[in-house]
This record gives structure tokens, C-alpha cells and sequence, in this order.
């Protein structure tokens, strides 16, 4: 993904390189490379067990379809947030996810980032659907779902947390 700047926020490819400095908790390399201050607490181990569900090797072998679309959301020199790919699309569905550190949510944020990624993703050829998930408690995701344009397609259970809903805008 090219860097994307919308009316708030600068949207910064994820490289191998800015994500191996995250991934092994080197701050100051990391901020170098994006050219932003991380939040103090973000990103956390939590956080990128979720949002990169690769070992470090497998995203290393083949970055470019691991890292897929994947970008840091920064506003005003400081990251924020991201919005991630899980991976290269396969059969033309992408899948999306994105997160907002706790200082900077409820301002449209995630909204106005994840809109723009998923418009990226749906300009591409082989990419014929964007899903969403999430869980039906989740309300602020839920809006950021509803806001980018998705549409329910159903469910699936996750392996501990329950039921989570499915969410699609096609092209």
C-alpha cells in the first residue's frame, strides 16, 4: 500500500523493517522508520498477536503477502493506530482489522482510516470483497463497520471468545 494522507491522518505502509523493529520492541528504530512517536503502551504484545498472527520468520519469507495493505495511522506526527490485511487476499476477499489506542478513539478515527484502506483494497483487480469481524458486544466496532459501508453476511465462533459477525462490502 502507498502512503495515503486523508484530511486527518497519514496512513504509512507497514514494512518488514517497521515491523520487525515493533515486533521486537525497538521504539526509537521503529519511530525512526515510520517517522512517528508510538503511544507509550502501543503497540503491545496483545495487540500484535492479533492484529499479525504470522511468526516472525513466516512474515520475513514473504512480506509482501503477509503485509498486504497493512498501515500505521498517524496523525500529527504520532501514531495512533493501524489498519491491517490478515495477509494477501485469496479468492478475492480481503479481510480487515484495525485498532486505535484508547487516547484517540471516539473522534472517527478508525472510521476515517479504515474507510480509505478498504476503498484501497477494492480499487485493486483481484480483490472482488472486504470482510470485517467482530463480536456482537463490540458497539464502537460495530459503528466503524457500519460507517465504511459492510454489510452483515453472517457468523462464526471463535475458539474462545464465542460468536463473532461477519461483515462484507463488495465492489
Amino acid at each position: 500500500m502507498p502512503a495515503i494522507t486523508t484530511a486527518r491522518l497519514r496512513l504509512v505502509p507497514i514494512t518488514f523493517e517497521a515491523f520487525e523493529a515493533v515486533y521486537t520492541h525497538d521504539r526509537a528504530k521503529a519511530e525512526t522508520i515510520v517517522g512517528a512517536k508510538f503511544p507509550d503502551n502501543w503497540p503491545n504484545d496483545s495487540l500484535l498477536a492479533e492484529g499479525f498472527p504470522y511468526a516472525l520468520d513466516a512474515i520475513r519469507a514473504d512480506p509482501i503477502t503477509r503485509l498486504w495493505g497493512d498501515s500505521l495511522v498517524i496523525r500529527k506526527d504520532r501514531v495512533v493506530g493501524s489498519v491491517v490485511f490478515h495477509g494477501k487476499p485469496t479468492r478475492g476477499v480481503a479481510e480487515v482489522a484495525y485498532a486505535i489506542e484508547d487516547g484517540s478513539r471516539g473522534q472517527g478515527l478508525a472510521t476515517e482510516a479504515t474507510r480509505t484502506c478498504v476503498e484501497w483494497a477494492l480499487a485493486h483487480d483481484e480483490v472482488d470483497a472486504v470482510q470485517a469481524t467482530t463480536f456482537p458486544w463490540h458497539f464502537a466496532s460495530l459503528g466503524v463497520i457500519r460507517k465504511v459501508g459492510m454489510s452483515p453476511i453472517g457468523s462464526r465462533d471463535h475458539d474462545t471468545l464465542g460468536e463473532l459477525l461477519v461483515f462484507e462490502r463488495r465492489k
